[in-house]
């Protein structure tokens, strides 16, 4: 798979990241919110779905794909939306949002109250793998978004979602278990997951977690034909991970540079694309 497109457009994301770029004062401006479990990000694109600003904060308002934290969740969003509006001078006023595949309507009600308490109107609710395929293009393969809480995955054919799953385990399991293999604080641990210095290290100890999240991708492609698999999501930034999951499936693993950004800027861009 070429991410050439894909890799333009996250390198552009990760430049606006606290530091928005230009708007005119009447140009129309489309936002995607993440609400992770462990990050918040927001989102905001152009027209033709050229990034424009990014805000992110770590947070734990929500758990596998549920806001448990609805308080907390409404007050950091707020905090970036402000953040990004007083950058731009501009309000925002449409969002979009994401779930894990499989979100019941009152959950997905829950995220669209956090947004919708700091301004913007959400007109749409997606899946995650789906949202993060308006950046990757893919017309045919499995989807795959391993974020904080849990793994969903989306399998497309000739462009068309075909079937969507989501199981708990994600990048807090790996974090757990660092904490209680090196006997750390949970955060110091997650402090430990990003460091890519460290991965080498660290890989061995997390790859039964690893091996659990590829067994939930072999479990929910068998039968389905898939050729190809791709990574999306905060936890496919370890490092060799994507190979783990290449042995245990027997399929082709691709991922972009920084896979934690896609979702985010899918969730944006296809809130763009339907204002087209």
């Amino acid at each position: 798979m070429d991410f050439t497109e894909a890799e333009r457009k996250l390198a552009d994301l990760e430049s606006c990241i606290g530091s928005p770029r230009e708007v005119t004062s009447d140009e129309p401006l489309y936002t995607g919110v993440d609400l992770g479990t462990a990050y918040i990000v927001v989102v905001v694109t152009d027209a033709e779905g050229e990034p424009v600003a990014c805000e992110l904060e770590f947070a734990q308002a929500v758990r596998d794909g549920l806001v448990v934290d609805y308080s907390g969740a409404c007050a950091v969003v707020r905090r970036l939306i402000r953040k990004i509006e007083e950058k731009l001078g501009r309000e925002l006023r449409t969002a979009a949002i994401a779930v894990p595949p499989g979100t019941d309507s009152r959950s997905c009600d829950t995220h669209r109250h956090v947004v919708e308490s700091a301004g913007p109107e959400v007109i749409m609710c997606l899946d995650e793998p789906t949202a993060a395929n308006a950046v990757l293009g893919i017309t045919d393969g499995a989807i795959v978004d391993i974020g904080g809480g849990t793994t969903g995955l989306s399998i497309l054919k000739d462009g068309k979602v075909v079937y969507t799953a989501d199981e708990p385990t994600g990048g807090t399991h790996l974090s757990l278990v660092l904490a209680g293999s090196y006997s750390i604080p949970i955060d110091e641990a997650e402090a430990i997951k990003k460091d890519y210095s460290r991965h080498r290290e660290i890989f061995p100890v997390v790859k039964p977690v690893v091996e659990k999240m590829a067994s939930i991708i072999r479990t929910h492609i068998k039968g389905h034909d898939v050729s190809d698999i791709y990574l999306v999501g905060g936890t496919c930034c370890l490092t060799g991970m994507e190979n783990v999951i290449a042995k245990e499936t027997g399929l082709p693993v691709s991922k972009p540079t920084n896979p934690f950004l896609v979702t985010p800027l899918g969730i944006a861009l296809n809130c763009a694309a339907s204002k087209r």
